[in-house]
């Protein structure tokens, strides 16, 4: 799966909040939030469909993956390349400069216990 461009993710997150959205809708929005004309909403939507994230429906936009699903992906994906998949070299690498709260600590492992092997 292939990364959004910033503009890209504007448009999704817009998407993702409004849907399922009709396409005049989904050109108003970007024109008033973005300033964006007709044919910008609709090449940055193309791109979105191309990557499999979002389908223009007779006119109808909708999410292939919700907004969860896709940062789930896109999180795997770096865990995958930069940190040859393993899920602690990458919370070490994050940690590194970041300190966790008690809160995080405590979420942490609560995932650690619902995920763990048997």
């Amino acid at each position: 799966m292939k990364r959004f461009t910033d503009a890209e993710q504007k448009l999704a997150e817009i998407i993702w909040a409004n849907e399922p959205v009709t396409s005049p809708k989904l050109v108003q929005i970007c024109k008033e939030e973005l300033n964006w004309k007709k044919s910008t909403t609709y090449t940055m939507l193309k791109k979105l469909e191309i990557k499999e994230v979002f389908i223009n429906n007779k006119g109808i936009v909708e999410s292939l993956l919700t907004k969860e699903e896709f940062y789930a992906e896109q999180s795997k994906q770096i865990v995958d390349e930069g940190f040859n998949g393993s899920f602690p070299r990458f919370l070490a690498a994050f940690t590194r400069h970041k300190k966790l709260s008690s809160k995080e600590i405590s979420e942490l492992q609560r995932l650690i216990e619902e995920h763990k092997e048997d």
